[in-house]
């Protein structure tokens, strides 16, 4: 659990809300969700497909904009920036984890997870070195010098992974990431996400496997866009078997 649960939160959505299309096409993705996450917390978040899981992640990373509603991340709404300070807070702040991997073809894994440090002005040779020791972490010292289309689709899984734990970003957002992985691998991935969290980064995770969100400190149930139920760790186990009983 967060260290200092008085803390401000890492990120905090307020009366959320996306809609797609408009008068009878109109689709409600979310609906008014308040989460609020804080550092050294891991949030696990469930829910059946088409419940908004993947819209709450892309707009609690600024990859998409909400309909109402607030994100704030580290104290700064999202919503007021411009273009150019929404992608540098990203870098700087937010590690996400796309559920399609979403690396650079031209460049190698080592060069995909370097990128954005150097792009926030590390030094290319601390970079790269940082991008070769999260590669070590992932067991995945083989691949560094390998492009996307030369690994399987576990180990560019893993690459997306290790770019979005690299540096010092404070908020983690993990849309399955350990969905093409088998047990093992995922146990590792989330033994990392886990550690990350206990370190001080504030983790949101969606996951479809009750064994995975059992390692977060509190799993939030979606459905419909809206948020239907929560547990804290110490119920998680309970809850995640009622759940998947339904």
């Amino acid at each position: 659990m967060p260290a200092e649960a008085t803390a401000p939160p890492v990120l905090e959505l307020r009366k959320l809300t996306r809609t797609h299309g408009a008068g009878i096409a109109e689709v409600h993705a979310l609906r008014g969700v308040d989460l609020s996450v804080r550092a050294g917390e891991l949030v696990a978040v469930m829910g059946p497909s088409g419940s908004g899981k993947s819209t709450l992640l892309t707009l609690a990373g600024g990859l998409d904009t909400a309909s109402a509603g607030q994100v704030i991340i580290e104290g700064q709404d999202i919503g007021s920036l411009n273009r150019k300070q929404l992608s540098a807070l990203r870098r700087r702040s937010v590690g996400y984890v796309f559920q399609d991997y979403n690396l650079i073809p031209a460049l190698t894994a080592a060069e995909n997870i370097a990128l954005p440090r150097e792009l926030d002005g590390v030094s290319v040779r601390k970079a790269r070195k940082e991008a070769r020791d999260a590669l070590s972490r992932m067991k995945l010292d083989e691949v560094a010098d390998r492009f996307p289309d030369e690994m399987s689709g576990g180990q560019q899984q893993r690459v997306a992974i290790a770019r979005a734990l690299v540096g010092d970003r404070r908020l983690v957002l993990a849309d399955e990431p350990t969905g093409a992985l088998d047990s093992e691998t995922g146990e590792t991935v989330l033994a990392m996400l886990r550690a990350r969290c206990d370190a001080g980064a504030a983790g949101v995770m969606v996951t479809h496997e009750p064994r995975y969100a059992a390692w977060a400190d509190r799993v939030v149930f979606l459905r419909d866009g809206s948020v239907v139920d929560q547990t804290f760790s110490a119920d998680a186990q309970s809850l995640l078997s009622a759940e998947g009983a339904k």
